[in-house]
């Protein structure tokens, strides 16, 4: 008879591709899985893996029964959310949430002191990583939410947007065209302008809102949002940054100028993104509301 546990480590032998690997992360030996998967084969009459002392390969017809493993897996685990949201008041259940890097540093220290204080009871897991990561990981329910920035694909999820809000451009107080309440794109020095890194969804949201090719050159490009500020306190350019991180990046320093990317907006949305059947959809909505009117101490700034 097929176990969830054969299930569970089928797929983390599919997803690492090694066995020693997998049992790591299933937190058994190597030998308690391999035997596991050897005792799955043999029940289905058929391979799953052709494995090597070099590598682990996933069958063709092991990729159609992972696929559904996934599925019960699943389903599986929204019995138990429905089983336990349902018998909870509230938010007073464990969440596992996860959040780009670009809103986590600015958000949390915002919400999360007014989140215990509201729901005592809640247990989150919180996990920072870069949109594709996180949307992957809400999809194979490794993550029961995430944060993301849109507009980004976020696939078959469905969000709820509970933020908007515009750029603002960032240089120092000696830059030509420092001082000004309000700034073009086109006023803008691109040989001057930093940005994030490939892979962070701010900087295709930048050069949307700007309309700026991506093949353009700039100088200096950084992991951070708070490296690209030192660097303008530093006189290396000029950068970008969003209404929700100007207070902690910026502050009342007096070296640098902010100015408001004067660009049809909202430069960019911010959404809580959950799988369309998640059993606690409820709970999630809650969390859009609390998130949005949370933030609209912001727009008083």
């Amino acid at each position: 008879m097929l176990t969830l546990k054969q299930i569970e480590y089928a797929l983390a032998v599919a997803k690492n591709l090694h066995f020693k690997k997998a049992a790591d992360e299933c937190f058994i030996s190597p030998s308690t899985l391999s035997n596991a998967i050897t005792e799955l084969e043999t029940q289905l009459g058929l391979k799953i893996f052709e494995r090597s002392n070099k590598k682990v390969i996933v069958t063709s017809l092991g990729h159609e029964i992972l696929d559904k493993a996934k599925r019960i897996k699943l389903e599986v685990q929204n019995i138990h959310e429905l089983a336990q949201h349902n018998n909870m008041d509230g938010l007073n259940s464990s969440l596992s949430i996860g959040i780009i890097p670009t809103i986590s540093p600015y958000f949390l220290p915002l919400i999360l002191p007014k989140l215990q204080k509201e729901f005592s009871n809640l247990q989150l897991k919180i996990e920072e990583g870069q949109s594709h990561i996180l949307t992957n990981r809400v999809k194979e329910g490794e993550l029961d939410m995430a944060i993301l920035a849109l507009p980004y694909d976020v696939q078959d999820l469905v969000s709820f947007k509970f933020w908007d809000e515009d750029f603002f451009w960032v240089s120092h107080n000696q830059n030509k065209n420092a001082g000004k309440s309000e700034i073009k794109a086109s006023e803008l020095e691109h040989s001057e302008l930093m940005l994030l890194e490939d892979g962070h969804c701010l900087k295709d949201h930048i050069l949307d809102a700007c309309n700026i090719e991506s093949s353009s050159q700039y100088s200096l490009k950084a992991s951070s949002l708070n490296t690209l500020i030192q660097l303008v306190k530093g006189k290396m350019g000029t950068t970008l940054v969003p209404k929700m991180a100007l207070k902690e990046l910026v502050g009342s320093r007096k070296d640098l100028s902010i100015s408001h990317l004067d660009e049809p907006g909202p430069h960019r949305e911010i959404a809580l993104i959950v799988r369309p059947n998640y059993a606690g959809m409820g709970n999630a909505k809650m969390l859009v509301e609390f998130f949005g009117n949370s933030l609209k101490e912001l727009d008083k700034n």
